[in-house]
């Protein structure tokens, strides 16, 4: 603390103008809640587990955080949105609880984060294919399994990550002891509809004409006109507006803004989030649009489905749909009243409890009753 207060003295002495002053001060906090953040999240139990580290996935060196409390627990996977919506940067906002139960891994996929860093945009740019995310998870899969002694793992994705994660449980079911989905996209042309007919229902009903103009300006949504990257972001604008993206709330500048007070990431890793999602989305957008897995009808290992009333960014009607109509060893939904599509953020303390409730006793013989009943 000397030193940061020590530095700040000496840019002031300089005679720096007002401005620069103002953000010499602004970086020196920002800093110094780093470090609050960082030793709050800091696992000092000897059973503990806690590495941040790189290894080779995919052909590409892919950043791995890996965090818990006690090694003998089950392990998550927890594959990220987006696309190169890395959840590294904002799991100080909800995940030390979870690391009490279960060892969490982060995973920065290709273009994204961390990851993006490693390597040449360019060089990678004709991988940006689904298959090949779907084959990294199973790679990373495997490399937990054998580096944490593990013989098989929980796969948690959440938003674009359930596409991936979704394609790594059907290609590979041995790896896991089951899937759970967390804002579920079943079918993206579906998700669509809904979200865009629920944004202009709330437009008119509030009376919003700057709303509904826009919306109508690419009626019938999808419809048969291709979907642009333009018509996206209207049609993704005003249902987010009116709570679709975190319930009750017209932005989430809670998650946007976590990169900032993120231990894990510097100056250069919260620039590559935008960069990788500008990067990705282009690349990866026709492929995305063509997802579907109405058509899976037997899911091969135990599935949950974590889902929020309000989520209106891949909602959840089609999930809870396709769920009743699935067979699989074992299947749940679990409602999120309170919760949009930021499930996580919105309601940790359910997630956490429905986890232990209905994932974790999945992961035994590994997994005791962590309350010792």
């Amino acid at each position: 603390m000397k030193a940061r207060l020590a530095t700040l003295a000496a840019l002031v002495a300089m005679g720096l103008p007002a401005a620069a002053q103002d953000d010499a001060k602004d970086a020196a906090r920002y800093r110094a809640a780093r470090e609050v953040v960082k030793d709050l999240g800091r696992i000092v139990a000897p059973t503990g587990v806690q590495e941040t580290y790189k290894t080779r996935i995919g052909g590409i060196d892919q950043w791995l955080s890996v965090r818990g409390q006690d090694r003998s627990n089950p392990i998550i996977l927890f594959v990220h949105g987006g696309p190169a919506s890395p959840l590294m940067p904002t799991m100080w906002q909800f995940q030390r609880p979870i690391e009490e139960f279960f060892t969490v891994v982060n995973w920065d996929q290709r273009g994204a984060g961390k990851t993006l860093g490693e390597t040449d945009p360019e060089s990678i740019s004709d991988t940006i294919h689904i298959p090949r995310y779907v084959d990294d998870a199973i790679e990373v899969a495997e490399h937990i399994r054998a580096k944490y002694g593990q013989r098989k793992i929980i796969l948690m994705g959440h938003s674009w990550g359930t596409v991936v994660g979704m394609g790594a449980v059907l290609k590979r079911p041995d790896l896991f002891y089951a899937y759970v989905g967390v804002g579920q996209n079943i079918n993206t042309r579906e998700n669509e509809r809904v979200s865009f007919e629920f944004g202009l229902a709330q437009a008119k009903a509030h009376g919003n004409a700057e709303a509904v103009k826009e919306l109508e300006s690419i009626a019938p949504y999808p419809g048969d006109q291709p979907i642009t990257r333009e018509r996206i972001l209207i049609a993704r604008k005003w249902p987010q507006f009116y709570g679709g993206l975190s319930a009750y709330r017209a932005e989430s500048p809670y998650f946007y803004d976590a990169p900032l007070l993120s231990p894990e990431y510097d100056y250069k890793d919260r620039l590559a989030v935008d960069q990788g999602n500008l990067f990705t989305l282009g690349k990866i957008l026709p492929e995305f649009l063509n997802v579907d897995f109405t058509g899976v009808r037997t899911f091969p290992i135990p599935v949950v489905m974590f889902m929020g009333r309000h989520d209106y960014t891949t909602p959840s009607e089609p999930t809870a749909k396709w769920l009743d109509a699935v067979k699989a060893p074992y299947k749940q939904a679990v409602w999120f009243e309170r919760s949009s599509h930021m499930i996580p953020w919105e309601e940790p303390g359910k997630m956490l409890v429905s986890l232990l409730k209905y994932v974790r006793p999945l992961a035994a013989p590994a997994a005791p009753d962590p309350l010792g009943h």
